[in-house]
């Protein structure tokens, strides 16, 4: 890396602890000049939509061009964020360039003092309230600046900015409605540098993936488009998956400082669990912490060395550690969004850090591609639908694979006397169908199989075995998921073998053990 990339990393990082900075790097000057460019093309009503990746210094980009409309083009402007954290670090990104701004929050009824102002960031809910009680609640304003305008909450704003300006920007320019495409309100797009652009420069570090398959046969597509909360809560309490996350880490990342996304409340605090058991540091963080339990847990974060953090939804915007060394996807998810959301946290360049791992346990890179693959912004803005039915078609495809099951290391281990042959459920249908011998029998062959795997390494104390025939768990799914395919059966009979499979070696591991 050169001296000049050094210096201006360093910089960063200092704007980033919330030092005052005034230069910036190249390819963020390109972008401010090309923005007001494109702006001072069009007419008043012509809004434009830029795209950078995250950890690409987004905010600091349109601060400028926020600085350059009140200072030279001497108009008002107006900022909307989603959330009251993005629209805290907005307001202190702009008092850095020099343009004094006021924050409109839920306790601001009215703006006696606006001609104070020439600048004003706000909640993107809070704006709507005042507007729809007074269209006229702020006025004046030249340019509307929307901060992560993939979001479709930002759309009932517009209305009230019909002649202004609007420049939205984000990282991918997908709308988190396929419904409402954002071509429909912006009309042009421009492009920042790539990903693997700003890796090359030296501006982001640079990803290594690891992926480890999870059976995610359970998972189901909620009204918003991505997997429900409460299927990958099921997929990923599973004792399998647990064990797998462990391992994972334990290869990947032991040591390093680790930021782990989980889909739900209760995963995560499993998986700090898993993690205090084992002996590591680590925290739980959710959106119900109030601010003083997220600050002294960030805190904690930042300041503990190889800490590690299970987090739900919190963490995914407006925050910023540079020092995260791995990204632990915990969760799926077909949020192209989400995705680079999720893995932007671990990307920014600190001291030494220019590189920093992906644990990928969901096959998100499997669905939506690698975070630094090249993708045509230009495409996905002008037709979605056929950027979305390609992601579709890959999906189902995955979604289709024949998955040969391997018994982590860790539950290997818990069975040192195994068999020879291994059982393989479709040769043993297929054999039975040839034969004309009936096909249920193949089941009650496998969990025959299974109870003497159990008796064969147990003790003689039923406890040991009950315990050796839980972690025999995701084998057990990878052969019902086998049969089910045999029987052309759907997903909710696969399910209900499982649960049928596990009840009845159950069973017959009481009759063993009961004299």
């Amino acid at each position: 890396m050169s001296f000049r990339e050094n210096i201006g990393i360093f910089a960063h990082q200092i704007f980033l602890r919330g030092v005052k900075i005034q230069e910036l790097y190249p390819y963020q000057k390109e972008a401010v000049d090309t923005i007001i460019s494109e702006l001072n093309r069009y007419d008043q009503n012509v809004n434009v939509l830029f795209q950078l990746p995250t950890g690409g210094g987004k905010t600091v980009i349109f601060s400028q061009i926020a600085r350059h409309c009140v200072e030279e083009k001497k108009k008002k402007v107006l900022i909307l964020t989603h959330r009251i954290e993005l629209c805290r670090q907005t307001a202190k990104v702009l008092d850095s360039v020099g343009v004094k701004n006021k924050i409109i929050n839920a306790e601001i009824k009215e703006l006696e003092d606006q001609e104070e102002y020439m600048c004003f960031t706000a909640m993107v809910e809070t704006l709507n309230n005042r507007l729809s009680e007074d269209p006229d609640f702020i006025e004046d304003i030249g340019l509307v600046i929307v901060d992560e305008a993939h979001y479709n909450s930002f759309r009932k704003i517009f209305q009230y900015f019909d002649e202004v300006n609007i420049l939205g920007v984000t990282a991918t320019p997908l709308s988190s409605n396929r419904n409402l495409p954002l071509k429909d309100n912006y009309n042009h797009l421009v492009v920042g540098n790539s990903i693997s652009g700003l890796i090359e420069k030296g501006y982001l570090s640079k990803a290594t993936t690891y992926t480890y398959d999870v059976n995610l046969k359970g998972l189901k597509i909620g009204v918003h488009g991505d997997y429900t909360v409460s299927s990958i809560e099921q997929v990923y309490s599973s004792g399998v998956v647990q064990q797998r996350l462990l391992t994972a880490y334990q290869e990947v990342a032991e040591g390093q400082k680790t930021l782990i996304f989980n889909a739900g409340i209760l995963s995560s605090r499993a998986v700090e669990q898993l993690f205090l058991k084992a002996g590591y540091p680590v925290k739980h963080l959710d959106s119900t912490y109030s601010k003083e339990e997220r600050k002294s847990t960030l805190d904690w974060f930042r300041d503990t060395p190889n800490a590690i953090l299970s987090s739900v939804g919190i963490l995914t915007t407006g925050f910023d550690e540079p020092s995260v060394e791995t990204i632990l996807l915990n969760r799926a998810t077909r949020s192209l969004t989400l995705y680079h959301q999720m893995i932007g946290r671990g990307s920014r360049i600190f001291g030494e850090k220019n590189k920093f791992n992906i644990i990928d346990l969901g096959n998100n890179a499997k669905r939506l591609g690698y975070w630094d693959d090249e993708i045509n912004w230009h495409e996905v803005f002008l037709d979605p639908d056929k950027f979305l039915d390609k992601q579709l078609q890959i999906e189902k495809g995955i979604m289709e694979l024949d998955y040969q099951y391997e018994m982590p290391p860790e539950i290997k281990e818990k069975f040192p006397i195994t068999k020879l042959d291994e059982f393989d459920i479709k040769q043993v249908f297929k054999k039975h169908l040839e034969n004309g011998m009936s096909t249920k029998k193949v089941i009650d062959l496998s969990i025959d199989d299974h109870l003497e795997l159990v008796k064969s390494n147990a003790s003689d104390d039923i406890d040991d075995a009950m315990m050796l025939a839980r972690y025999l768990e995701g084998e057990i799914e990878h052969r019902m998921h086998q049969y089910k395919k045999c029987v052309n059966g759907t997903d909710n009979y696969a399910q209900w073998l499982v649960e049928n499979y596990v009840r009845k070696l159950n069973r017959k591991i009481q009759a063993e053990y009961a004299y």
